[in-house]
């Protein structure tokens, strides 16, 4: 995996963006866009949590394509729990997976879990790291 500093908004016309995300659900059926990136993403795009709260309930709180050049990166069960480095490594597996089938050359990821979720990058990068190979770029904002 490749490591930058900047915005990652400005690859979206030539990547996909990932979002860092959680399982939880509104009694409506929406997902819970609790910070970060993904609240960013809800904005960009308004039908967002509706459509990962449909996925959610169907598929369950994996790495999901989201349409728009968005896919899902869960990093924890709820916007209320921690993040775990589990989940972390689980989701940069199945990425990684899903990368592969689609074809996908060029993918951003925030740092999962660091910011708002309080994980130290030194603490998260070893849990991407056999999974992530240079088609990912990694993006400290």
């Amino acid at each position: 995996m490749l490591e930058t500093v900047g915005n990652i908004w400005e690859y979206a016309a030539e990547s996909l963006i990932t979002i860092t995300t959680n399982g939880s659900l509104t009694p409506d059926g929406r997902a819970v866009f609790g910070r970060g990136v993904a609240r960013e993403a809800a904005t960009r795009f308004p039908g967002l949590a509706v459509k990962l709260g449909s996925l959610l309930k169907e598929k369950g709180n994996q790495v999901l394509d989201l349409g728009n050049g968005i896919v899902s990166f869960p990093v924890e069960e709820t916007p209320w729990s921690l993040p775990d480095l589990r989940i972390i490594a689980r989701s940069a597996q199945e990425l990684r997976a899903l990368a592969d089938i689609s074809g996908w050359e060029k993918i951003v990821v925030p740092r999962p879990g660091c910011g708002g979720g309080g994980l130290a990058w030194q603490d998260v990068k070893p849990a991407l790291e056999p999974w992530l190979d240079d088609r990912f770029l990694v993006i400290c904002q």
